[in-house]
């Protein structure tokens, strides 16, 4: 018997004991108490995270977003453009010792956000939605106006951010599909948005006032930002299901376009012959333009995936890499749809072309695992799922994963202490995971 699992052996009721008491010891160790002084109006605030806690949760949870969003660019022109302009506006924030970074991630769907730390994203989808280098100034600024106001911090101190707070995603650990069995399930690894805050329609308000006035003082026309506000406002008014993370996130109203046009003609008047830079935004983003049509069928084909009609998904999938033949996340897609579709060794062969076309990128081995799994390859399965970890450690279902793959080889100590692993990273949360890992750890003995 595994001393390492077998000298405290876990009973049902700690089990369950455990379970009641996450909020308590997930949560508890981020928080202090104190007052602090609000970066932007220079008046005391009560602030229960610190500088160095908003650093730490945006290292913890950034990369898992990056990852859902299936991974930074590889356009290395595109990222250092979108890097080089958000870059542009820091000499103007109110927090400029933060250590900002700015990304475009593979994602299609139409988002842009950003972590308490300093990280920002914009999506592919979005890039092709903007017309000019000034709109992505407003859109960056923005992004910025919430790390400077301190919202996300602000909605952890008022209790509002659940989240953020969850050590090693045990969210995304027991919302991933409906059972050990059926793997297929679980193919989003991490939600669209699901590590992002939720602003109230105050910090949306105070973002686009921040973010309008860095995008001004770093030399943009506040036209810029009425265009970012306009073509957002004319999305929402379309009900746009490739930016309903977007609207969920950051919600949309008439009052911003109007609040944006009445600063245009009001205190960022004299900026009105201020270059757009629409041509410089163009040649940056003409690689990404090129693939525009190929992009749009990933979007029309996720569509019709949260519709559940998988075979028209896939057929728009197969249109897509027809003319996106290298693209990363038109593969891991096509896989996601063939795995829901049934269609295991079909879903493993794009895994597999995926990981060659993106191999620093984590969720082509997690899909070539649960597909490997699904065809009971479980020695080829665990190693993806040893991959997937090494690239993105932290997730404490692929700590399942390998102990249920360990487990089906039947390796019974190095599966138990996977199990145990699984059960400790999420706090003994009940889910139907950790019900199968503690009944397996029963039945070895080690657990009571």
């Amino acid at each position: 018997m595994n001393k390492s699992i077998s000298k405290n052996p876990i009973s049902r009721r700690l089990f369950l004991k455990y379970s009641a008491f996450i909020s308590a010891t997930i949560a508890g160790p981020i928080f202090f108490t104190g007052c602090d002084v609000d970066p932007v109006t220079g008046k005391k605030q009560l602030m229960m995270v610190s500088k160095q806690q908003e650093i730490g949760i945006d290292k913890q949870q950034s990369s898992f977003q990056f990852s859902s969003d299936y991974g930074i660019t590889r356009d290395a022109k595109i990222n250092q453009y979108v890097s080089d302009v958000g870059k542009g506006l820091l000499p103007n924030v109110h927090r400029p010792d933060m250590p900002y970074n700015f990304q475009c991630v593979n994602a299609t769907y139409i988002n842009a956000y950003a972590f308490p730390g300093g990280s920002i994203a914009v999506t592919r989808g979005i890039l092709l939605k903007l017309d000019n280098e000034a709109q992505l100034a407003s859109l960056l600024g923005h992004e910025l106006g919430h790390i400077n106001a301190r919202h996300i911090a602000e909605q952890i101190s008022k209790g509002r951010l659940s989240s953020l707070l969850v050590s090693g995603l045990s969210i995304a650990a027991s919302s991933q599909g409906s059972g050990v069995g059926e793997l297929t399930q679980q193919l989003g690894m991490l939600g669209q948005g699901l590590l992002l805050s939720r602003y109230s329609r105050d910090n949306e308000r105070e973002a686009d006032y921040l973010g309008n006035e860095y995008m001004v003082k770093a030399g943009y026309p506040s036209k810029g930002f009425v265009g970012l506000m306009e073509m957002l406002d004319s999305l929402h008014k379309e009900n746009s299901g490739t930016a309903q993370v977007l609207f969920s996130t950051h919600p949309m109203s008439a009052e911003r376009l109007s609040s944006a046009v009445q600063r245009e003609k009001g205190v960022y008047q004299y900026t009105k012959d201020y270059p757009l830079n629409r041509e410089r935004y163009m040649d940056n983003i003409a690689f990404l333009r090129a693939k525009k049509e190929g992009i749009e069928l990933l979007q029309q084909g996720e569509k019709y995936l949260a519709k559940k009609e998988y075979d028209k998904a896939e057929n728009t999938f197969k249109k897509s890499i027809n003319k996106l033949k290298y693209d990363y996340t038109a593969h891991v897609l096509m896989s996601k749809c063939l795995m829901l579709r049934k269609k295991p060794a079909k879903a493993l062969a794009y895994a597999n072309t995926a990981k060659k076309l993106y191999p620093a990128e984590a969720q082509g081995y997690y899909i070539a695992g649960l597909a490997s799994s699904e065809l009971k390859k479980y020695g080829k399965a665990y190693q993806n799922f040893v991959k997937c970890d090494e690239l993105l450690p932290g997730n404490p279902q692929m700590t399942f994963y390998k102990g249920y793959c360990l487990d089906k080889k039947s390796d019974t100590k190095p599966a138990a202490n996977n199990y145990m692993a699984y059960l400790k990273m999420i706090n003994y949360q009940p889910n139907k995971y950790s019900k199968y890992a503690y009944s397996r750890l029963k039945e070895w003995g080690y657990a009571k």
